[in-house]
């Protein structure tokens, strides 16, 4: 609970060191938040259309630092392709979508990520009819990954390191990764592994999946701003 607060409290600062936007914000009456279009555990609509998990709280925490109410916030859904623009043009105020904190995107897009609030390590979905007890055990596998994430690389990095071919199936945003492996169009896919354990609890028959072992990447997660 202190390591969460202590998060509120970083991102309470970072709005308050770009006074444009908090400004902005107060004069509106209401905080824009960029969330996932629906991850467990994360952020999704609960059985009563709210949105629940730790990034909705997030953003609720930091409406309760500029307003003392949990509700002034409109959640506003954005994918892996959309979200760095939808923060950059200024549509959402601040993005808390389980995204990676990377030195390249700290950089390069104009953004500052203001904290980690989960940490992750990407890793892999298998059918258990492959009777793969390992990620090395499926050289010539093929691999569906979300293209525009840190995804791809880590991948292609752990294949190389242990010398096996796979076969790379990239997938884009307007298309579900989860359906497409369901489908049978790859025998693995790459994400982060709550995400992979988000997934599985919405597949018709969860238990014949299993998540491998290996982790191979560090994925520092965190809400970002202007």
């Amino acid at each position: 609970m202190k390591k969460l607060l202590s998060i509120f409290a970083v991102v309470a600062f970072a709005f308050s060191a770009h006074a444009g936007t908090l400004d902005d914000v107060k004069n509106r009456g209401f905080l824009k938040c960029g969330v996932t279009t629906g991850l467990a555990g994360f952020a999704a609509p609960d059985d009563s259309g709210e949105w629940a998990g730790l990034d909705a709280d997030m953003c609720r925490a930091v409406a309760v630092a500029v307003f003392g109410d949990r509700s002034k916030v409109e959640f506003i859904t954005t994918t892996g392709k959309s979200r760095f623009p939808t923060l950059a043009s200024g549509e959402v105020d601040m993005l808390a979508r389980n995204t990676t904190w990377t030195l390249t995107r700290d950089a390069e897009l104009g953004l500052t990520f203001v904290g980690v609030n989960f940490y992750d390590g990407q890793g892999f979905m298998v059918r258990k009819t492959l009777g793969a007890k390992s990620a090395k055990d499926l050289s010539g596998a093929t691999v569906c990954y979300s293209i525009d994430t840190t995804a791809e690389q880590n991948i292609k990095d752990f294949f190389e390191l242990w010398d096996m071919k796979y076969l790379p199936v990239g997938v884009y945003p307007d298309e579900d990764i989860v359906e497409l492996y369901l489908q049978g169009e790859c025998d693995m896919y790459g994400i982060d592994r709550s995400a992979l354990a988000g997934d599985r609890t919405k597949y018709p028959e969860p238990e014949k999946h299993m998540i491998l072992p290996e982790v191979i990447s560090k994925e520092p997660l965190g809400p970002a701003i202007r």
